[in-house]
């Protein structure tokens, strides 16, 4: 059975704390390999590490430190058909959706290597004052940590790494022990692209990993993409360290729909967004919100037609539409919302419970689920689901569409389906969410803009990638610079002023 150890120092390492967890592969819920889970002592050793090779990293001039992940993205493009099975096999998003992770993931290590010398610029004045410049530099802030999601392997370590690297940090990934098999490929791959040893490492484990980041003194920044409570906990718990977080959770986005949108090329949009990778995505829509009881009548019947004939099968197959969740756990849970949903009243269109697929009987399917008639007291509307079901709320108007959106405690992502571009920027304006969409499904920034949510989604004053990520990654230190000419002004008790 394969075994998925630690990356320290340049190479792998088997754990030594004696725990390790399955790793399952979800279309046939078989145990496909292992993977060791570090002591709070391997930490250690790890941050020991990069604390050390970091001085080395931080003094490459940034354009050569750019060059090596420029290398490192065309490496993972030359293993793209490797990687994107193995991450299909652990997680159970299908083998195309599996390439379009690592893609998303490595467009941010681009933009990072390619703007690593100019984001990291710093500003200069002359004649601040008599005889006196200031100028200011960006530096790295030493060892940082990324713990990063089941969901996306791939592109949140490299979402989090690339600008982190960039900048001159070392970086510890502590990814999810759920599909921990890229993550140690990418580690892999940053070496083969001449990145030196111990500037990239991966310590693979659970809670313990994660408390030993937080805690140790010379890890100076914390990234995080997960549930909403434990974003909220490592943020609380990294702020009083004294730590940089950027802290990211749950997420519950809506797709407005108005009167005058094209309805088939929403029922579209809302199958993949909703559906897609079996809905284990944070900026997956999970509410449908038409606009009058003519539009919600018809939508719903597009939708409950086009969601049926969705293929749910097997992540490698080709022509599945998505294929299983990621562990048996979550499957359980998922059914027990559904359920939940039917015992709150909401009318369960389409029930994904229950699906066989031939030959994969083990395997972790939910089917497509649509209910409608849904509530904003019910369970599956206030929990986040993490999983294909999609609930349809009804509103009287565009006003009664932006409340129930702005009353909801995430903000992550939403979209709005029009043709009035008024009612597009006006709720583009006016709706309390992090990242909009108008007339897309998923607005997923492109990488040199920055990735974030508001509300219960987001803790931390700054975003993932583009120029926000050089910002979480480095600090400023502001110089100011006097050559006397040998004549001594005498001491000043004064204020220093610019004028």
């Amino acid at each position: 059975m394969r075994h998925v150890p630690h990356w320290i120092n340049g190479q792998a390492v088997a754990g030594t704390s004696g725990r390790a967890a399955d790793v399952f592969n979800p279309s046939t819920g078989e145990v496909q390999a292992t993977v060791d889970l570090a002591s709070t002592a391997e930490v250690a050793r790890a941050v020991e590490v990069a604390k050390t090779a970091q001085l080395q990293w931080a003094a490459m001039n940034p354009q050569r430190r750019g060059r090596i992940l420029l290398k490192f993205v065309d490496l993972v493009r030359e293993n793209m058909d490797d990687l994107a099975a193995l991450l299909s096999s652990e997680h159970g998003k299908t083998y195309e959706d599996a390439k379009g992770d690592i893609n998303r993931g490595i467009e941010v290590v681009e933009f990072a290597g390619g703007g690593a010398a100019h984001l990291l610029k710093g500003e200069f004045s002359t004649e601040v004052g008599s005889g006196i410049d200031t100028h200011s530099l960006r530096q790295p802030l030493g060892v940082v940590a990324g713990i990063t999601p089941f969901n996306f392997p791939a592109m949140i370590p490299l979402w989090k790494s690339g600008p982190a690297l960039a900048a001159g940090n070392a970086f510890i990934l502590k990814p999810s022990e759920r599909d921990p098999g890229v993550p140690l490929r990418l580690a892999e791959l940053y070496q083969e692209a001449g990145l030196p040893d111990g500037v990239f490492q991966v310590i693979n484990g659970d809670k313990e990993s994660v408390d030993a980041l937080v805690d140790h003194p010379d890890v100076k920044a914390i990234g995080f993409v997960g549930s909403t409570p434990i974003a909220q906990a490592i943020y609380t718990g990294a702020a009083a360290a004294g730590k940089r977080a950027q802290c990211f959770g749950g997420a519950k986005n809506h797709l407005v729909v108005m009167p005058d949108a094209d309805l088939d090329h929403v029922a579209d949009a809302l199958l993949g967004a909703a559906y897609g990778s079996a809905g284990e995505r944070c900026m997956a829509i999970s509410v449908a919100v038409p606009v009058g009881q003519e539009t919600a009548d018809a939508l719903v019947a597009k939708l409950a037609e086009k969601a049926a004939a969705l293929n749910v099968g097997p992540s490698l197959q080709p022509g599945a539409d998505f294929g299983p969740v990621v562990t048996a756990a979550a499957k359980e849970r998922i059914e027990g919302l559904i359920q939940q949903g039917v015992d709150a009243g909401a009318t369960l269109v389409l029930d994904g419970r229950g699906v066989q697929v031939p030959g994969h009987e083990n395997g972790f399917f939910v089917g497509a689920t649509l209910f409608d008639h849904v509530t904003t007291d019910m369970p599956i509307y206030t929990e986040e689901i993490f999983g294909p079901v999609l609930c349809v709320v009804r509103a009287a108007d565009f006003a009664d569409a932006l409340g129930i959106v702005n009353s909801n405690l995430y903000g992550n992502g939403v979209s709005i389906f029009t043709r009035d571009g008024a009612a597009g920027r006006e709720f583009a304006t006016q709706v309390e969410v992090g990242m909009v969409g108008i007339n897309i499904p998923i607005p997923v920034p492109i990488a040199y803009y920055t990735f974030g949510g508001w509300k219960a989604s987001g803790f931390g004053d700054l975003n993932q990638h583009g120029p926000d990520a050089f910002r979480f990654y480095t600090r400023t230190k502001t110089v100011t610079t006097r050559w006397p000419e040998g004549v001594s002004d005498g001491a000043s008790f004064v204020m220093p002023q610019g004028s």
